[in-house]
């Protein structure tokens, strides 16, 4: 099983309980123009240098794994947005030349997003780039990898809340597919965010799907709407999801090797970020301002 990583800012974040792990420390990484960033991160990423490996067989993967460390080979993992045991030979890889373990080296999120600064905590998925990102005040908490609807069952984009959770959750579509740590954020559509296999590009059936240590924080860590009986009184943490993949290009991850900002959410997002913003904004003064009977629930 993977054991990923858990960054704990001031005011940032939580441990779960029972994790007892060594918390890195977090280090400058990119930010493009349109983020507040130092100059020194944007220096830092483009130190970052990757190579795209196509690999044969067998015997070249498992020697390329011989090459790195449990936690390089975990990076490794998550920026090709694949579980281990999905791993085979004819597969492309991204892998970073000179690799450095910390984990948030790696990010598609900025550091720090002016944008998010006013809303306690805000989870961001972008479909693009196949990541999520956790946010507290607008300090990245953390990111990890996902996969997000396929093209024919896409994830809806848009501002979404989170409903209700399960630690376990059997699927309405097929019964075998079992959800661990399932958190819904479109109650009627009936999609969610939960672990399940990622194969390195969108496939699930509009849910997202995470790494299972991904997948606990976040159940522990968002919080459920407020309800009273079928009314609903308060959303749960908001759930952005935004950007759209490209199914007939290589994934974005695959171009770092040539463009290291490849990976890295746009002014386009951006831009999109700001209008959920907005609505999230005029939600919550409409919860302050009356009860809403419209406001029900399915049951």
């Amino acid at each position: 099983m993977i054991s990923f990583f858990i960054l704990v800012l001031q005011g940032c974040g939580r441990e779960m309980e029972g994790s007892g792990r060594a918390l890195p420390q977090q280090s400058p990484f990119v930010q493009d123009t349109f983020f507040k960033a130092s100059r020194d991160s944007i220096s830092h990423t483009f130190k970052l240098k990757y190579r795209r490996d196509s690999i044969k067989n067998w015997s070249q993967l498992e020697q390329l794994l011989k090459d790195y460390s449990q936690v390089q080979k975990e990076i490794i993992y998550s920026l090709n947005r694949i579980d281990p045991h999905r791993l085979k030979s004819g597969l492309e890889l991204i892998r970073p030349d000179s690799i450095s373990e910390n984990f948030f080296d790696y990010s598609p999120f900025p550091e720090h997003l002016d944008l998010l600064d006013s809303l306690p905590k805000t989870l961001l998925v972008n479909q693009r780039v196949q990541a999520f990102g956790v946010y507290e005040y607008g300090q990245l908490c953390r990111w990890g990898p996902v996969s997000s609807g396929k093209q024919s069952t896409p994830t809806p984009n848009g501002l979404h809340y989170a409903n209700f959770k399960a630690k376990r959750k059997v699927s309405t579509v097929n019964s075998s597919w079992i959800m661990p740590y399932y958190f819904n954020f479109m109650n009627f559509e009936g999609i969610g965010i939960h672990q399940y296999t990622l194969p390195g590009f969108p496939a699930s059936h509009s849910c997202v799907r995470l790494f299972m240590e991904d997948a606990k924080y976040i159940y522990y860590w968002a919080d459920m709407w407020q309800l009273k009986g079928n009314q609903l009184l308060k959303n749960g943490t908001p759930f952005i999801v935004f950007g759209t993949y490209n199914f007939n290009e290589p994934a974005p991850w695959l171009k770092l090797a040539e463009n290291p900002l490849a990976n890295f959410i746009n002014k386009e997002e951006l831009d999109s970020l700001k209008n959920y913003i907005q609505a999230y904004k005029a939600d919550s003064l409409n919860f302050k301002n009356l009860v809403n009977p419209e406001n029900q629930v399915m049951q």
